[in-house]
C-alpha cells in the first residue's frame, strides 16, 4: 500500500489543487463577482498549466511499470527522484498560475486595504446627513401642516416599508446599510415617540425585503392586508395619536429594469390577490397599499406620506385624500440619511429639495412607453431599442408639447421637474442679462427670504430658443443653469450670479450642416420656481445665426463637432416638434416586429464574425527598450510631452497585454516601467467591493445628490469619497453614473442623476473634481447610452438621432470632461447603432478625445464577452482596459505581433499610465512597483517549500547512498 500512496498523494494535490481553484471560482461567481462562462474559462484556461505535470505523471508511472523489476534500491531512487520531480513540477506550475492567470484574483481577494479613520467616517456621516437634509422634498404641504407643531409628538407609522425602508439601490451601486438608521430610528431621532405595536406587526408580517439583486428579482410588495389590522391595534393607535405617517418603498438595482406588466410572464410576485391587475405596472400603488391608505385615511385626520423611491413614481392618490396634509419624497438616504425625515417633520430642517424628474399622472402616457424594454429583431440574436423621442426627454417633452396649452399640461404634469415647497417663502429678482465680448452671459439674482423661518432656495435659469416650424428641433424650455443660496434668516438677501456661455444655448443641426448652430432670433432668458412656472423673464435677440464650424469652433471644443454617428439613426421614426408634434402617434407606437435591414446590418460585428484589419502604414513600435526610465519620473508630465516615448519604448508585450487585460478593479503592474498595482473598486454611493471587505460609508444615491440642486455638496460628496477610497488605499472609483433617466422605469435610475443632462453634468462634475483633490481617479460611466437594463448585454442595438446623442446622452460625459477634469471612463455595454459602445472609435477617440480633450483612459464595463466584447477590437478603437479579473471571454488579446495591435496596446498603456501616475498611487511617494502582501506570502512558502524538498532530497541521497554501501 505504501508503495502506491507515493503515487496517489501527488495525484491527490494535482486534484487538489484545481478542484480548490475551482471552488474558489465558483464562489466568486455566486457572489456577484463573476458570471459562470468566467469561471468555467477559467478553470479550462488554469487546467491547460497542469497538462506538463500531467505528462510528467504518466512518463514516471511508465517508467516505474518499465522497471518494476530492478533493484530495489535502483527502485527506491526512481520513486523516491520522481516524487521530488512532481513535488516540483506542481510547484512551478502553481506558481505559474497563481502569478499568470489568476495573479488579478488573487491581488483583489486577498487585498490588504487599511482602515477608514473615525474622523472621516464620522465627517461622511455628517456629509451624508445634510445631502438628506437637502435632497428631501418637499412634495405637498397643505394649510402649511409641516412642521409638525410641538404639541404632535406621538406617530403612528403604516406601510410595510416603514420596517424595511430603501437606502439605496443593488449590484454595484449597492453599500452595506447593516448599520444604517433605520426610517423609524430617523423619525425617533427627531423626538418622536412611534407607536411600537404597529412597527411589530410589520415585522412579524415579514422581516426581510424581497430579493431584487442581478440575478434574480423578486417584485412582490410585502404589504398586510387591511383586514389583517384588528380593530384593537386601529383603537390603540388612535388613543396613541391622531396623526398618522404612511410610508410607500420601491426598490430597484442593476440587472433589471422595473415591470412595466406586474402579471407579465417571468415576473415574480407573491404578494396578496389581486394587488395588480393585466396591466399594471410596479410605480403605482398595489390594491393592498390603496386598501391600507384607504384605512389609514378613514381613521386619521392628519396624515403625512413619505415616498422612498429613487424611480419617479405615479402619485396622483395624493390628491385624492383631503388629509393627506403633507407628502415628502425621499430617495435612497444612505446610512444615516433617514435623520433627515425626524429633523424635516420637527421644522429643525426646513425642506429645501428639487425634484430632478418629471412626475407624470400617467406613466404609461410618455413618449417613451412603448420604445422601453424589450424588443429582438426577427431571425436575429440582436435585441434594439428606439430612442424615439429624440430631444424630447422629460421636462423637454411635456413643456413643449403642451406649450400652449397649461389645462392639458396641468392634467399631465403632478410635479414638474425642479419642483419642491418650503416651510418659508422666497422672492427672486433679476437684473437684466450683460453680454461679455468672450461670448460669457450674465445676471444677478436677489433672492430673500419673505417668510417667517430660515431656509434655502434654489435659483433655477432656463432659456427658450427661436424656432422654425420643420427647422432644428428644440425644446421650448432648457436648463441652462442653476445655484443654491446659504440658509437666508426671515427678511435676509443673497444675491447670486448666474453665468454662462452664450453658445452653450447652441442646438446641434445633425440633419442639415452636422454642426452646432445658434439661430438668430429672440431667445427667452427665463427665472423659474420649476420648469414650468416662470419667475422673471428677459429677452436677448440674436441678430445674426452663429455657426460653429471648422472656422468657429466652440471655445470649449479642441476640434470643430461634426456628425459622427450617422449610422445611428436606424431605420426609426423619431418624434418632431414640426406641426405641433403632428407624428406624436406614429413617432411613439409600438415598433413593428421586423428583421434587420441591409443599412442596419451593414459593419454590424460581434464575436463571431469581427475582423480585423491592419493599418498598411502602422510602424512596429519598440518594445523592451533599456532607457534607465521608471513612472515615477513622470508625475505631473504632460501626456503629449515627447518624454513619455523614452517609457513606452520599455514597455514589454507582456506587460501591455497584462494591463490591458486583467483591468477588472485594478491596474495591474507592470516590471519593465515600474508601474505599480492599484486598486479600483465600485460603487456610486461609496467606496465597496465584492472581494474584501471595506468599511466605506454609504452615501445617498445621486438622485437624492441630484435633489440638492447644491454643486458644492456635490463636490463635498466627490471629495468625501476620494478621502475614503484614499485612506483605504485605493486609486481608482468606479463612478459616478451618469446616464439618463430616459424612462421611469430604469432599473439603475437611483445611480443615475436625473432626466436632464445640465443637472448630471454639473452634478458628476462636481463629484469627479471633488474626488481628483484626493488623488482619486472617477470613471464616469456608462460611456454612453446605456439608460436601461434590459438587454443590454444581449447585442442590444441603440439607435438614436445625432443631436439627441449629443444634446442629451453624451451632454453629461461632455461637462465631466471640461469642468470636473474626469481622467478615467467605463465604456458601456450596448451598441449605438450597430456598433458596439467600447469599439466605437467615433466615440472614443473623435469626440471624447478630440473633440472634447480627454487625457485618460476607458475601461469596459464588466467583461462577460457575452458574444461580442473583443479586446482586439476595443483596443483598436480607443478602449484601452477590459474590466476582467480572469482575462477571459475575449479579454485576452489574440493580436500581440502586427504592428497595427502593438501600436495600439502601446497607447492604451500610454492612458493608463498617465492616469495612474498622476493618482495618488503616486503622489503618496510610491515610486516603484513593490510585492503585494499575498505575493511576498508566496514568495515565503516557495523558500518554505524549496527548502523542504532540498532537505527531502538530502535525506534521498543519504539514504541511497547509505543502501549503495549496505548492499556493497
Amino acid at each position: 500500500m505504501k508503495k502506491y500512496l507515493k503515487i496517489i498523494i501527488p495525484i491527490v494535490i494535482v486534484l487538489g489543487i484545481v478542484g480548490g481553484g475551482a471552488f474558489f471560482l465558483n464562489k466568486l461567481s455566486q457572489d456577484g463577482t463573476l458570471n459562470m462562462e468566467d469561471v468555467y474559462a477559467t478553470i479550462e484556461t488554469v487546467s491547460v498549466y497542469f497538462i506538463p505535470t500531467a505528462i510528467l505523471l504518466v512518463v514516471i508511472i511508465i517508467a516505474l511499470i518499465v522497471f518494476r523489476k530492478r533493484s530495489r534500491t535502483f527502485k527506491f531512487w526512481l520513486k523516491a527522484e520522481s516524487v521530488i520531480a512532481l513535488l516540483v513540477a506542481v510547484a512551478i506550475t502553481i506558481n505559474v498560475v497563481v502569478f499568470g492567470p489568476m495573479a488579478s484574483l488573487f491581488n483583489l481577494n486577498y487585498a490588504k486595504l487599511n482602515e477608514i479613520s473615525a474622523a472621516t467616517l464620522d465627517d461622511s456621516a455628517a456629509l451624508t446627513n445634510e445631502i438628506a437634509d437637502e435632497g428631501t422634498v418637499l412634495l405637498k404641504n397643505t394649510d402649511n401642516y409641516l412642521p409638525l407643531g410641538t404639541g404632535t409628538k406621538n406617530l403612528n407609522v403604516f406601510g410595510w416599508a416603514s420596517t424595511n425602508p430603501v437606502y439605496g439601490g443593488t449590484g454595484s451601486g449597492n453599500v452595506d446599510t447593516s448599520s444604517a438608521v433605520n426610517l423609524l430610528n430617523g423619525i425617533e431621532n427627531g423626538g418622536f415617540n412611534l407607536n411600537t405595536e404597529l412597527s411589530d406587526f410589520y415585522t412579524d408580517y415579514r422581516s426581510d425585503r424581497p430579493e431584487v439583486g442581478m440575478w434574480e428579482q423578486d417584485w412582490t410588495l410585502p404589504e398586510p392586508t387591511a383586514k389583517s389590522y384588528s380593530d384593537k391595534l386601529m383603537q390603540n393607535a388612535k388613543d396613541f395619536s391622531d396623526t398618522a405617517v404612511v410610508v410607500i418603498g420601491r426598490v430597484g438595482g442593476e440587472g433589471a429594469d422595473l415591470p412595466t406588466d406586474m402579471n407579465a410572464k417571468g415576473i415574480t410576485y407573491d404578494g396578496n390577490e389581486g394587488d395588480f391587475t393585466d396591466g399594471q405596472h410596479f410605480l403605482e400603488l398595489s390594491q393592498t397599499e390603496r386598501d391600507m391608505v384607504d384605512l389609514v385615511t378613514n381613521n386619521f385626520e392628519n396624515v403625512v406620506v413619505v415616498i422612498n423611491s429613487a424611480n419617479s413614481m405615479e402619485l396622483g392618490w395624493l390628491n385624492d385624500y383631503e388629509n393627506i396634509r403633507g407628502a415628502l419624497w425621499m430617495a435612497g438616504p444612505g446610512t444615516t440619511g433617514f435623520n433627515a425625515l425626524g429633523s424635516i417633520l420637527n421644522g429643525d430642517v426646513n425642506p429645501s429639495g428639487k425634484t430632478v424628474d418629471t412626475y407624470a399622472y400617467d406613466l404609461t402616457a410618455t413618449p417613451t412607453w412603448n420604445n422601453f424594454g424589450d424588443y429582438q429583431y426577427k431571425d436575429s440574436d440582436y435585441t434594439y431599442i428606439n430612442y424615439v423621442e429624440d430631444i424630447y426627454v422629460g421636462y423637454k417633452f411635456y413643456e413643449t408639447y403642451y406649450e400652449a396649452n397649461d389645462e392639458s399640461y396641468d392634467a399631465a404634469v403632478q410635479y414638474p421637474f425642479g419642483y419642491g415647497l418650503s416651510y418659508t417663502n422666497f422672492t427672486q429678482e433679476m437684473t437684466p442679462v450683460t453680454v461679455a465680448n468672450d461670448g460669457k452671459m450674465s445676471f444677478d439674482v436677489t433672492v430673500t427670504n419673505v417668510g417667517d423661518v430660515a431656509g434655502k432656495d434654489v435659483v433655477q435659469s432656463y432659456f427658450t430658443p427661436p424656432y422654425t416650424n420643420g427647422g432644428i428641433e428644440k425644446a421650448s424650455t432648457n436648463l441652462i443653469a442653476f445655484e443654491k443660496t446659504d440658509t437666508l434668516e426671515p427678511g435676509q438677501s443673497q444675491t447670486l450670479t448666474i453665468t454662462f456661455n452664450q453658445e452653450d444655448m447652441a442646438s446641434y443641426d445633425s440633419t442639415g450642416t452636422g454642426a452646432y448652430v445658434l439661430e438668430e432670433g429672440q431667445y427667452a432668458i427665463q427665472l423659474k420656481a420649476d420648469s414650468h412656472t416662470v419667475l422673471a423673464e428677459q429677452n436677448y435677440t440674436l441678430g445674426a445665426t452663429i455657426m460653429f464650424d471648422e472656422s468657429n469652433k466652440r471655445s470649449t471644443d479642441e476640434i470643430v463637432a461634426t456628425n459622427q454617428f450617422d449610422y445611428a439613426e436606424g431605420e426609426v421614426t423619431y418624434l418632431s416638434r414640426a406641426d405641433d408634434f403632428a407624428n406624436y402617434e406614429s413617432a411613439t407606437a409600438v415598433p413593428e416586429s421586423r428583421a434587420l435591414t441591409e443599412a442596419e446590418s451593414n459593419g454590424l460585428m460581434n464575436s463571431s464574425n469581427y475582423e480585423l484589419t491592419d493599418d498598411s502604414d502602422a510602424e512596429m513600435p519598440t518594445t523592451g527598450a533599456d532607457n534607465g526610465a521608471t513612472l515615477s519620473d513622470y508625475v505631473g508630465v504632460d501626456y503629449d510631452d515627447d518624454s513619455w516615448n523614452d517609457l513606452l519604448d520599455q514597455l514589454t508585450i507582456d506587460d501591455m497585454s497584462n494591463v490591458i487585460s486583467y483591468a477588472g478593479y485594478q491596474t495591474v503592474s507592470a516590471d519593465s516601467v515600474g508601474k505599480a498595482q492599484t486598486y479600483d473598486f465600485d460603487g456610486p454611493a461609496g467606496i465597496s467591493s465584492f472581494f474584501v471587505a471595506t468599511n466605506g460609508s454609504a452615501f445617498p444615491t445621486a438622485v437624492m445628490i441630484a435633489a440638492t440642486w447644491n454643486k458644492d455638496l456635490a463636490n463635498q460628496r466627490g471629495t468625501a469619497v476620494g478621502t475614503e477610497a484614499s485612506e483605504l488605499g485605493i486609486s481608482g472609483w468606479y463612478g459616478p453614473a451618469m446616464n439618463i433617466h430616459r424612462s421611469a422605469f430604469a432599473g439603475r435610475n437611483f445611480e443615475y442623476y436625473s432626466e436632464d443632462a445640465v443637472m448630471s453634468g454639473f452634478m458628476a462634475a462636481n463629484e469627479i473634481a471633488g474626488a481628483n483633490t484626493q488623488g482619486v481617479y472617477s470613471y464616469m460611466k456608462h460611456f454612453a447610452l446605456n439608460d436601461q437594463e434590459t438587454n443590454r448585454t444581449d447585442l442590444l442595438l441603440t439607435w438614436s438621432r445625432e443631436q439627441a446623442i449629443r444634446e442629451i446622452y453624451l451632454k453629461p460625459f461632455e461637462m465631466a470632461v471640461k469642468e470636473g477634469g474626469a481622467t478615467a471612463a467605463m465604456s458601456a455595454f450596448n451598441y449605438i447603432g450597430n456598433k458596439w459602445a467600447g469599439a466605437n472609435s467615433d466615440l472614443m477617440n473623435t469626440v471624447l478625445r478630440d473633440e472634447w480633450g480627454f487625457d485618460g483612459f476607458v475601461s469596459t464595463d464588466y467583461f462577460g464577452g457575452y458574444g461580442y466584447m473583443e479586446a482586439d477590437i476595443a483596443i483598436r478603437n480607443g478602449n484601452d482596459t477590459m474590466l476582467s479579473t480572469t482575462g477571459e471571454n475575449g479579454a485576452t488579446l489574440e493580436d500581440t505581433t502586427s504592428a497595427t495591435s502593438v501600436s495600439a496596446m502601446r497607447t492604451a498603456v500610454h492612458n493608463v499610465l498617465y492616469t495612474v501616475v498622476n493618482s495618488r498611487s503616486y503622489s503618496d511617494g510610491q515610486t516603484e512597483n513593490q510585492l503585494l502582501p499575498w505575493e511576498q506570502t508566496v514568495r515565503n512558502i516557495d523558500i518554505a517549500v524549496g527548502a523542504v524538498i532540498l532537505i527531502i532530497q538530502g535525506l534521498i541521497v543519504l539514504l541511497y547512498v547509505k543502501r549503495i554501501k549496505k548492499k556493497a
